[in-house]
Parts: structure tokens; C-alpha cells; sequence
């Protein structure tokens, strides 16, 4: 059997969609746009990808930041992009969307002279095409002879290697030049001209997938039975037809008197909030069956499951489900009206797609506030000091990065209130990074924004972590606990909305009148906090003993088996000390590294502060007291990731032969 690299390749339309995000409105008073992946090639290889296939993508982004960010967010999901060319000459494509109602979907290409329209044969690579399953390609770039020729070019390899061929036939009038400009909408206009085109290619393909309308043009009829009997007469094809909320019909050998006559498989009936984009996970989901030889029938459940969970959600791309998610909605399909109502299918939403790989996580903690502002006072300076000393501790993150090689192991934690400057430095870099919520020192807790959390979070980068330091008392009075927990239910909401992975750093106050170890209050405080429903990617907690560790890894476990992991705080420990916490959680499966502050940064701090140290020296001696922690947390894993040299050198100190 011959052994393929890829499931998929999908050639044609790669572009950005900007989703108009006030629902109801008409796209004229549309105030806010959110940014994500589109174009149906794109949407599809996007979506495959997210169901375990190993997809790719054939077409052209330009040299631009939205080209950019096409590739960076497939590569993201799994989806290869070695064979996307960066088209010197032309801007990437672009769509405006909007959701009016139920019926109503505006929208605007602009495409003109656009990046991926532009694929050339010369961007058709022989051995690539040999190297997959399948062939996906749509039916807008079969709409112009440059596309066409590329087209073409690769279906003659895909025929030569036995790679199987799949039209979606994505009629979009306005892309053939039948509607102005402007008009995007428009679903469906007949053409003698274009079907002419369609049916001197549909010989070519495997399987052909369309919507009823889709078929109307490529068979040249307004009647569903004479324009597939059109399609039968020159194409061998299974035809997947797309019936909306009735399913889909398959037809794979003679067209039968009527649609129904063929087998259908109906879909689970849903709310509708936005139609575009369905089309592209129906395809995902069907293909995601068929490349692995599933029967017809299961690859339609995967095909209208995936378009039914689509159509519920804002966007498309970000809106294709993981298969956690979509083998959940097979199960519970029966109840599942409103599928972007239900907390779990929203929960595996967060958390079962592709995500950064954070697993040995080396964390520089230089978010406080008052800490820092009492520390200035001491030194007898400025606190307006306070924003530059957090710039100079960015430098020394990344002087520890590079001199013990800790790509894509480090991170920061840093304020907006003094650290903005810092975290506009950090940012983009690919390190963790968090950024703290709360009210310093609040109790009940506040946060720093006050009631308009949400407002707040729009303006953050998405990669940033909502950090939230919280005082829970497991053992306080309701009323005690009422604030608390209705504050964190509003913080858990507005992660879920913004799309911000949320960490909570528990510290159960002190209770003489409890008689339990600390490690107990802190298993029962995440016990009580996963009980009101919220379920952060991350915890950060003080050391605990040993064997607290193995009760807390199994209610992780228990609870939320997709949570990132615990961060080891630091409260101004020393470093011996340190040791001995990294030590006790050296076998836990939830430990996933340390997040430390003024163990490492006060002593430095405090000397720049008072001006008996200059920027240099702060780097050096921050980025030493890094070094020297991390070699004990790579320590207490019994590893040598960080060898002598490496620490010297972090020192400022050669390493000799």
C-alpha cells in the first residue's frame, strides 16, 4: 500500500474574513469586524485539519500582514503551507460579512487582481500532489484561464498518481463577473456560459459536492433531477448533494426518479445563526470520513454534524469543531437545538482544538503593583521608574531564553498598570505570557477594570492568559464566599467571549479555626471552584507537600482532563526553599512549571531603584537569579536540559574546556 504524507490537499480560495460582530444590523452600520480565516479552500483544509486529517494548502497569500496571518493560523491548526506561495505582486484576498437575520447574510469580496487568483502552473509541483490522497479543488478557480490551467495541471497529476479528485462546486455568481461588484450575496444565477464551462471539467473528478443550487448551474437545469442527470451524462462522480436542514442526498451510480429516491442521511435540526461557512465544514467533516473509507452513511453524520455545529456560531473557520466536539454532538445530537448554548460543547470548543505546546514552562513573574510601588518608595524614587525597570526585566527574559535555549519553555507575567511598554515587548515573541486581572490586594476581589472586564479584554492580544489572583476560603460563610464566586463566574464569562485562556491563582486565606492542612484548603478550593461550572486552562499554587499531589492530579483529572496544568508560585521565597516545592512536585502529571517573582527580581530591583546599578546590571543579575532557578526546577526533574555551560554563559561566564 502506498504510503501518503498528506490526506489533502486543497487548491483555491485563501483569504481573510472580517465578520461584522453586531448581529441584526445591516453591514452599513456595522461598527466592529472581528478577523479570521476564510475563502472555502481555506475554510476546508482548516477544518480537516482540525478533524485529524493531514491536510495542506495549494494557492497564493500576499507579501502582506493578512497573508501572513493566513499561514501562521493554518500552520497553528496542523495544516501544511510549504506549497502556499507569497505573491510578490498582489494583496491578499479579502471578505466583509454580516448576519442581518436568519435569511440574511451580506457580504463583499474583495478580490480584484487578489493573491490567490493568481496561481500559476508553474506553482504545481508533481511529487506534491503524488504525495496525498486527495485532491479538493473549488469551483472558482476553474472560473479564469490562469486558475484553470492550474487547475487542470494538477488533476492531471492527481490522475497520474491515482490521488483521488474532489469538486466543491462553491458557485459564487458575483465571482464569475454575473452580478456587480457589490453584490456578494447572491447565491444563485443562471448561466448557459457557466455550466458550459463546469461540465467541460466535472469529468475530472472523484466526487463533486454542492448545494442544490450548486447543481442547478453545473447541470444547467432550475430542475434538481434534469441538471443531475446533466452532471450523470459527463461525469462517473459521486454527487453529494447539500439539502440544508434535510440533510444530504448521495447518488453513485444512476440518478433516480426523485431526490428523495436517493439515500438521504438527515441532520440534527439547529438554530440557525449564520449560514456561511457551513458548506466548508460539511466538506471537512464528508472528507473526513471518506479519506479514512468510512461508509457513505458515517461520513454524512460527520458532514451534517459538522455543518449543523457551523451554523450556530459566528465565523467559519473558528467555528469548525475538534472531533471531541463533533463525536460529542453525534451523542447528544437528540438535544442539541441550540448547539452555541451548551456549556460542554462550548467547553471542548476552548479546549480540544490546537493549541501552543506549553509543558515545561519557565515563568519570569513581574506583575505587581503594589509591591512594586512600595519598593519604589523605599528606594526614595519615582514610581514612574517602575515601567522602564519592567521593560529592562522583558531583556532579561529574553537574554535567559537564549543563553540557557528555552524556545517555546518560557514566559512572563506582567501588568498593564506599570508593564504596558513591557507587554507590548514581549508580545509576539512566542513566549507564555500573563497578565493579571484583579484589584491588587481586593478582597472580595475587584478587578482592575471594575465591572467593564469585558471591554477591557477586547483591547488584550488573544495570546495573552487572563491572570486572577483569588483569596477563596473553602471553609468561609456563604456570604463571604457570594462575592467571590459571582465575580468569578463574570471573569469565566468574559474569557469565554473574548477567547483568552483564563489561569486562577488560588491562595485560601488563613483560618485558625479550621483544623486541615493548607494542601487540604487548596483541594477543596479547586473542588469548590470547579463546582460552580468554571473550569480555567491553568491553576497557579503555592508548593504542597508530596502527597497532596497525586489528590490534586487526580481531581484535574476528574474535572477538567483538557486543563493546561498548575504553575508553582513563589511569595518571596528562597531559592533553597524553592527547591524543595519543585522537589515535592517533581511526579505530579498536572505540574507543568513555575511562575516566580521577587525571589527572583527584588534584590536587583531594589539596587537599580535606589541608582546603585545601572540597566546592565539589573539584565545580569535578573537574568542570573532566572539561570540559578531554573537549573534547580531542571533539577528536581533529574534532567540536564540546562547544561554547565549554559548557566555560565548565563552568568556572564565562558565555559572552558
Amino acid at each position: 500500500m502506498t504510503e501518503h504524507r498528506y490526506d489533502l490537499i486543497c487548491l483555491g480560495r485563501l483569504a481573510v474574513d472580517l465578520y461584522a460582530q453586531q448581529h441584526g444590523a445591516r453591514l452599513e452600520d456595522a461598527s466592529s469586524f472581528a478577523k479570521y480565516l476564510g475563502g472555502s479552500s481555506g475554510n476546508a483544509a482548516f477544518g480537516a485539519a482540525r478533524l485529524g486529517l493531514r491536510s495542506a494548502m495549494l494557492t497564493r497569500v500576499g507579501n502582506d500582514h493578512m497573508g501572513r496571518f493566513l499561514t501562521e493560523t493554518l500552520s497553528k491548526e496542523g495544516c501544511d503551507v510549504s506549497h502556499v506561495v507569497v505573491d510578490p505582486a498582489r494583496l491578499t484576498g479579502m471578505v466583509l460579512l454580516g448576519i442581518k437575520d436568519r435569511e440574511t447574510f451580506p457580504l463583499i469580496f474583495y478580490r480584484e487582481n487578489c493573491a490567490d487568483m493568481a496561481l500559476s502552473v508553474d506553482d504545481i509541483d508533481d511529487s506534491f500532489i503524488a504525495s496525498s490522497k486527495a485532491l479538493a479543488i473549488t469551483g472558482t478557480h476553474l472560473s479564469t484561464p490562469g486558475t484553470l490551467a492550474a487547475s487542470r495541471k494538477a488533476l492531471s497529476f492527481a490522475r497520474k498518481h491515482g490521488v483521488r479528485t474532489v469538486l466543491d462546486i462553491d458557485y459564487r455568481p458575483v465571482l464569475w463577473g454575473l452580478t456587480s461588484r457589490g453584490d456578494g450575496e447572491t447565491r444563485f444565477i443562471a448561466d448557459d456560459g457557466v455550466t458550459a464551462h463546469l461540465q467541460g471539467e466535472l469529468s475530472q473528478f472523484d466526487l463533486i459536492v454542492g448545494t442544490e443550487e450548486e447543481f442547478h448551474i453545473a447541470g444547467g437545469s432550475k430542475d434538481l433531477i434534469t441538471a443531475l442527470k446533466a452532471v450523470r451524462a459527463v461525469s462517473n462522480a459521486t454527487l453529494v448533494v447539500k439539502r440544508g436542514s434535510q440533510g444530504c442526498s448521495v447518488i453513485e451510480a444512476a440518478i433516480p426518479v426523485a431526490i428523495d429516491d436517493a439515500p438521504t442521511y438527515s441532520g440534527a435540526q439547529v438554530d440557525v445563526l449564520n449560514v456561511l461557512g457551513a458548506g466548508d465544514a460539511f466538506i471537512a467533516g464528508f472528507l473526513s470520513g471518506w479519506l479514512r473509507d468510512e461508509s457513505i452513511e458515517r461520513c454524512c453524520a460527520y458532514a451534517n454534524a459538522c455543518g449543523a455545529i457551523v451554523v450556530s456560531r459566528h465565523g467559519c473557520a473558528p467555528a469548525m469543531p475538534s472531533r471531541a466536539e463533533l463525536d460529542y454532538f453525534l451523542a447528544h445530537a437528540e438535544r442539541l437545538q441550540q448547539p452555541d448554548r451548551d456549556e460542554q460543547l462550548a467547553h471542548l470548543h476552548r479546549v480540544s482544538v490546537a493549541r501552543p505546546h506549553w509543558d515545561d514552562l519557565h515563568i519570569f513573574a513581574f506583575d505587581h503593583r503594589s509591591q512594586l510601588f512600595e519598593l519604589a518608595n523605599e528606594s526614595s524614587t519615582d514610581e514612574s521608574r517602575i515601567p522602564k525597570l519592567k521593560q529592562l526585566l522583558v531583556q532579561a527574559v529574553a537574554r535567559t531564553e537564549k543563553s540557557l535555549e528555552l524556545t517555546q519553555r518560557i514566559g512572563l507575567l506582567c501588568d498593564g498598570r506599570y508593564g504596558q511598554d513591557a507587554l507590548n515587548d514581549a508580545t509576539g515573541r512566542g513566549w507564555w505570557i500573563g497578565r493579571p486581572v484583579e484589584l491588587p490586594g481586593s478582597l472580595p476581589l475587584e478587578f482592575e477594570a471594575g465591572r467593564a472586564l469585558g471591554s477591557e479584554l477586547i483591547q488584550w492580544p488573544v495570546e495573552q492568559v487572563v491572570k486572577c489572583l483569588v483569596p477563596f476560603d473553602p471553609d468561609g460563610t456563604p456570604e463571604q464566599r457570594l462575592e467571590q464566586e459571582t465575580q468569578l463566574h463574570a471573569l469565566y464569562a468574559a474569557t469565554r467571549a473574548s477567547g483568552h485562556e483564563l489561569l486562577l491563582e488560588v491562595i485560601p486565606p488563613a483560618n485558625p479555626a479550621v483544623q486541615v492542612s493548607q494542601g487540604e484548603r487548596v483541594l477543596r478550593s479547586l473542588k469548590r471552584i470547579y463546582n460552580l461550572g468554571i473550569r480555567p486552562e491553568w491553576w497557579k499554587l503555592a508548593p504542597l507537600p508530596a502527597q497532596d499531589w497525586a489528590a490534586l492530579d487526580a481531581l484535574i483529572a476528574e474535572r477538567d482532563p483538557h486543563c493546561r496544568g498548575v504553575l508553582l508560585l513563589g511569595l518571596n521565597a528562597p531559592f533553597a526553599e524553592l527547591a524543595a516545592g519543585f522537589a515535592a512536585a517533581a511526579h505530579s502529571h498536572s505540574c507543568r512549571g513555575f511562575a516566580v517573582g521577587r525571589s527572583i527580581f527584588v534584590e536587583p530591583a531594589r539596587a537599580w531603584l535606589r541608582g546603585d546599578i545601572d540597566d546592565a546590571a539589573l539584565i545580569e543579575r535578573a537574568s542570573n537569579n532566572f539561570a540559578e532557578l531554573a537549573a534547580l526546577w531542571r533539577q528536581s526533574r533529574g534532567e540536564r536540559a540546562i547544561s554547565t555551560s549554559s548557566v555560565e554563559k548565563a552568568h556572564g561566564v565562558e565555559a572552558t574546556a
